[in-house]
């Protein structure tokens, strides 16, 4: 470890910004990526007791393998869970291609601590490998906080209420501003704040939005009300499928004094339910979310008809769809 401290950098343009570019290959369970030499064999065994001391592309990150039962997780991973689907899939294409993409960690007294792919070692202690392609950076507590936002904001599909609280625990952590934030993420300083709001939900409002069956969009549109009023509203949104534009209509009839049981929202029949998604389709989602980096979601209306919604929280995510978009244009 070097006797100097690590330069302080934004995440201005993503986690590429802090990490030099070492991330940008997402977690993906591809069946038929580009193998290179040294990635070519889930079992390739390459004893290393510490990092080599090569420095590629200039960034201070050393690669090696490192024994898998010698990382520990990240402890500012604002991620809980992971789809054991996902992870087995990606489990299956470690056994056949090995791993493709080092993960990111840093060294701590005891070992070694995740910053980033923690999906990638997961799956990897699934298939069985005994170590794993590692960078070995040098980080702080902050700067590795930061990471962990940056890379489940900006790369994964992470509930905007798991998102709220990891901007929550940087804030306390660390005794910054929620100004302070939003620079350091580059976001504007109103979308973080609304974010933090979503915490001040009742229990029940937070339940639904973690099971999503409301959205962030219903849940912000809720903020300005009082505490039955927004559970009363959350069973009409559960029970009538309210969209975000009549939650918003119901909000502002509330505020001016009207019961939320009482306002005429829905409009003639109960719609239609949608088909139901099939495997293929369900398949089809996540290949997108992976590609994308992002929530993508396959909304059909009927066994032939639909919609496909990308959504994006920044200038950055829209400026890398638009990229997407127009390479394959």
């Amino acid at each position: 470890m070097s006797g100097q401290p690590p330069q302080k950098r934004r995440l201005g343009r993503g986690l590429d910004a802090l990490l030099g570019g070492f991330s940008s290959q997402s977690d993906s369970a591809d069946p038929t990526p580009s193998v290179s030499s040294t990635d070519s064999a889930p079992d390739v065994s390459v004893p290393v007791a510490e990092p080599s001391t090569s420095n590629e592309q200039g960034n201070g990150a050393d690669r090696c393998f490192i024994p898998v039962e010698s990382i520990k997780r990240n402890p500012f991973q604002p991620r809980s869970d992971f789809d054991e689907g996902s992870l087995d899939e990606l489990a299956a294409s470690i056994r056949t291609h090995g791993v493709l993409q080092p993960i990111l960690v840093r060294k701590v007294d005891d070992g070694y601590q995740l910053i980033a792919g923690e999906r990638r070692w997961l799956a990897s202690k699934k298939a069985g490998l005994s170590e794993i392609p590692c960078r070995v950076m040098e980080l702080d507590n902050r700067q590795v906080s930061e990471a962990a936002i940056e890379e489940n904001l900006k790369r994964k599909d992470l509930n905007v209420l798991e998102k709220a609280q990891a901007f929550q625990d940087y804030v306390d952590r660390f005794g910054c501003t929620i100004e302070e934030l939003g620079k350091r993420l580059s976001m504007d300083r109103s979308t973080v704040s609304n974010m933090l709001r979503l915490l001040e939900l009742p229990g029940p409002a937070k339940q639904l939005l973690l099971e999503e069956k409301i959205s962030g969009g219903h849940a912000k549109a809720m903020l300005p009300l009082e505490e039955a009023d927004q559970i009363a509203i959350c069973e009409r949104i559960v029970a009538e499928g309210l969209s975000v534009r009549k939650t918003e209509q119901a909000v502002r009839s509330i505020l001016r004094g009207e019961k939320p049981d009482t306002i005429p929202l829905a409009v003639g029949k109960a719609a239609k339910p949608a088909p139901e998604k099939t495997p293929h389709v369900a398949s089809l989602e996540q290949q997108f979310r992976e590609l994308l980096g992002l929530k993508v979601e396959v909304k059909l209306k009927t066994d032939s008809s639909g919609q496909v919604v990308i959504s994006f929280d920044s200038n950055d995510d829209f400026e890398r769809i638009t990229r997407l978009l127009r390479k394959a244009a």
